[in-house]
């Protein structure tokens, strides 16, 4: 493969990426099945959470699925690529195209650039990169969730722990010099997601973050929507 060629391929594969990212499951099912933008009610987030609350668990747990399936996916078209496996190069690749899905998650094209945090989707493009770190922080990302019932806590506390495994317990077997990006991304999406959470962190500390519930679908609901926030507009 020449050199303009691989260039135009991995360009077109980054774009390719944020489009995949920009597939918002939230607000289509929730126009779709509801009629409703699930923006306009309760956190206003795009994400698995609000979708919960707002259009219930069924719902919730496909957008979870879907998010983290595009994620994944992203991060996975590394494979189109002929770089070799497990070296820099290869993991390096797949942080990019794997940030170019959650760019379009947070900013997407197709939804007026209003998107949700990406936690979702970026724990797609983790479970790509290094699938054991990622499911043992999903292990604690139900305990947490189990013991707090804060999804805010749990996230953070999954996340924290995941540069920590990546850095010593996954670390003893593998080459340190072609493990090198991954372990420096594995800080930095700790640190995003800590800083994507400051909002939830606020909300704990005044008593205000809204515990976890189940709720039921919406056409089974006894109660309303959640009350929607007026328009900003004048």
């Amino acid at each position: 493969m020449t050199l303009p060629l691989g260039i135009a391929l991995y360009i077109f594969f980054i774009i390719l990426a944020y489009l995949m990212g920009s597939v918002s499951s939230s607000i289509i099912l929730g126009r779709l099945v509801y009629g409703i933008d699930v923006r306009e009610y309760g956190s206003k987030n795009p994400g698995a959470n609000n979708t919960q609350r707002v259009l219930g668990w069924k719902m919730g747990l496909l957008v979870l699925a879907f998010d983290i399936i595009k994620g994944a996916a992203a991060a996975s078209l590394v494979f189109f690529l002929p770089f070799p496996r497990e070296t820099n190069g290869f993991v390096g690749t797949q942080i990019v195209f794997g940030f170019a899905a959650i760019l379009g998650h947070v900013f997407p094209v197709f939804h007026k650039f209003k998107g949700g945090k990406g936690v979702a989707t970026m724990c797609g493009v983790l479970l790509a990169i290094h699938p054991f770190a990622v499911l043992i922080c999903t292990a604690i990302f139900c305990v947490t969730l189990f013991v707090t019932r804060y999804v805010s806590v749990s996230v953070i506390a999954a996340v924290t722990c995941f540069p920590f495994l990546v850095n010593t317990l996954f670390a003893l077997w593998l080459d340190p010099k072609e493990t090198l990006v991954i372990k420096i991304f594995s800080i930095v999406a700790g640190c995003t997601i800590w800083l994507s959470h400051i909002s939830n962190l606020k909300r704990l500390y005044h008593g205000k973050e809204e515990k976890f519930i189940i709720k039921k679908p919406l056409k089974e609901k006894s109660c309303p929507l959640p009350p929607r926030e007026p328009s900003k507009k004048s």
